[in-house]
């Protein structure tokens, strides 16, 4: 008898959780594929510390291989770009991307995990290849971190994101976001502070973060994000709200969907996230192209098709916690279903929560655990922290040593320390 053949689309945060998950919870009852365009895994949250604390290329410490981690797990791996697939004959087409012109593949499955991400629209910013920076991936961090010390003059500084378009068909399930994630905003907004501190004070008055909707951050709970706007009107950031979206960018400032605009010499901005362009239009997605799942991460019709991480529709905002909870979760209801997996342990639904460990510059950092975007009433902030920044460097130094498999403890006692000291 053939195994069941299992294919991740995606290998970042939630593609390698839900391979390595699948893995351990159904052992060597299924055949993995992990199909990914790249490589290596990229360690996104903590680009901003390497460009502002530690003057580093962050391409020379953000990218993990993952070849190597996948292989000890016998996980094949495929580095090819997918292209399209076929949820009634089960199939995946991709392209390897090894080298240009490699012939179309096609790949059946019994199971497919989507995790592929979301695509970062700033090419739908105009201006933004001209005039506009930002930080989410280690190519456009270099590129800023060349900027700020070659090139910028100490002019006004904004940060902000474009306007999320979220699908409708989950908005019974999760909340409707204005931002696909505004950690990284408030995030490089204190950082960017303490960084003009040190090497230009006189403009460290002239830095305004913005958003499109009514209160920044408004998934990390309403009371963190008052104090964190109070902390940095304090500290002398402006702040607006309520843009509703990036017009454009020029070289003298920004423009806003609302017919308002900031001068502004650097303009560090966050995209709005859109689902692959081949996604569009299939049987499985919303009306956006994120892929619909319940809350077991399954496709309500077809059961064999999942998602995780940034791809699935219910996984609101974009973070990289709930990437892993989700990966969890997909694992294992077809550890579930191959029978290696009781039904009373994989079917008990993931708790949402909005986690993140921000930093704020001069080695300090904030933490965040708050439930009350999916209707909780948890909400925790530590802002200002040694232990949280000591904590968000240990946790990627703990991904790399562990090669993703991030002991279960690593988390809750995180938690319970960034919360406590």
């Amino acid at each position: 008898m053939t195994k069941p053949s299992i294919v991740v689309l995606g290998s970042n945060f939630a593609g390698l959780a839900a391979a390595q998950k699948l893995r351990e919870y159904a052992g060597d009852d299924v055949e993995i594929t992990v199909i990914d365009r790249k490589n290596y895994l990229l360690f996104v949250p903590n680009i901003p510390s390497e460009i502002l604390d530690y003057n580093r290329n962050p391409a020379l410490t953000m990218h993990m291989d993952i070849i190597h981690p996948l292989a000890e797990d016998r996980i094949r791996f495929v580095q090819g770009e997918v292209m399209t697939f076929d949820v009634d004959q089960q199939t995946v087409e991709y392209v390897p991307t090894e080298r240009p012109g490699a012939a179309y593949e096609r790949l059946h499955y019994d199971y497919v995990v989507f995790a592929l991400g979301t695509r970062l629209a700033y090419d739908a910013i105009e201006g933004f290849a001209e005039f506009g920076h930002t930080v989410s991936d280690t190519y456009y961090g270099e590129r800023l971190r060349q900027y700020l010390h070659q090139e910028y003059r100490g002019g006004p500084v904004v940060i902000g994101s474009d306007l999320f378009h979220q699908g409708t068909m989950t908005q019974n399930l999760v909340p409707m976001a204005s931002a696909a994630c505004e950690g990284p905003p408030v995030e490089m907004t204190f950082s960017m502070l303490a960084w003009l501190r040190r090497h230009h004070p006189r403009s460290a008055g002239s830095l305004t973060v913005f958003t499109p909707g009514e209160t920044i951050a408004e998934d990390a709970g309403l009371n963190n994000v008052s104090a964190l706007l109070k902390m940095a009107a304090e500290a002398g950031v402006h702040y607006k709200n309520n843009v509703r979206g990036i017009r454009r960018l020029t070289a003298e400032g920004i423009e806003f969907a609302d017919g308002s605009s900031l001068e502004a010499e650097l303009k560090i901005v966050f995209p709005d996230w859109r689902p692959h362009a081949f996604m569009k239009g299939t049987p499985i997605v919303d009306d956006q192209g994120f892929v619909l799942t319940d809350m077991t991460m399954r496709h309500p019709r077809y059961r064999n098709v999942l998602a995780c991480g940034d791809a699935a529709a219910v996984v609101v905002p974009k973070l990289g916690y709930l990437a892993h909870i989700t990966a969890d979760m997909a694992a294992k209801q077809i550890a579930m279903d191959v029978g290696r997996l009781d039904p009373a342990v994989a079917n008990i639904p993931p708790h949402f929560v909005v986690n993140c460990l921000g930093d704020m510059g001069d080695k300090r950092a904030f933490f965040i655990n708050s439930d009350t975007w999916y209707g909780g009433t948890l909400e925790q902030l530590r802002a200002g922290s040694r232990v949280a920044y000591f904590l968000k460097m240990q946790y990627k130094d703990l991904f790399f040593r562990y090669k993703g498999k991030v002991p279960e403890w690593g988390i809750p006692v995180a938690n319970f320390i960034a919360s406590e000291l």
